[in-house]
């Protein structure tokens, strides 16, 4: 599986450390933004989207201050299903429930340590189906009604 993991100036240092513990256990791909220097998270949002979408991604990680601007912009994308992460239980049902595959973070707002067991939880869990297929099945008809795409 490869991760394409961005983020922006605030979560750069969150970034970092996901990358420093976790690099070998995991293929990233670091799109940005490559130090505490101010920039647009929209951007890397974009980056991450753009990755998996054109499959040079299966999966990704967006970190800005709060995870909750990464969201909103990473959601933007026909293809995207981006979850803000702030537990051991949102990190497992983003996954189980919701088949997302990009996971936002808080770079300003969460514990490193934590971030890392969820980022885990979460590349680990699979999608239960059942029901939930039901469920996201229409958030992408509604995807496919709106944008006029087809998506997973």
């Amino acid at each position: 599986m490869r991760i394409a993991i961005g983020s922006d100036h605030a979560g750069y240092r969150l970034k970092q450390h996901i990358l420093r513990n976790l690099g070998s256990k995991y293929d990233f791909i670091d799109m940005g933004a490559y130090s505490e220097e101010s920039v647009d998270y929209p951007d890397y949002a974009r980056k991450v989207a753009e990755a998996i979408l054109d499959g040079s991604a299966d999966r990704g990680i967006l970190v800005c201050g709060t995870g909750i601007g990464m969201c909103i912009a990473a959601n933007k994308f026909p293809g995207i299903y981006a979850a803000l992460v702030y537990s051991d239980e949102t990190a497992i049902l983003a996954r189980r429930h919701n088949n997302s595959n990009v996971i936002c973070l808080g770079g300003r707002t969460m514990d490193y340590d934590a971030a890392l067991r969820w980022v885990e939880l979460w590349l680990n869990e699979g999608f239960e189906g059942g029901r939930h297929s039901r469920r996201v099945g229409k958030i992408m008809e509604v995807e496919r009604e709106l944008c006029g795409r087809g998506s997973r």
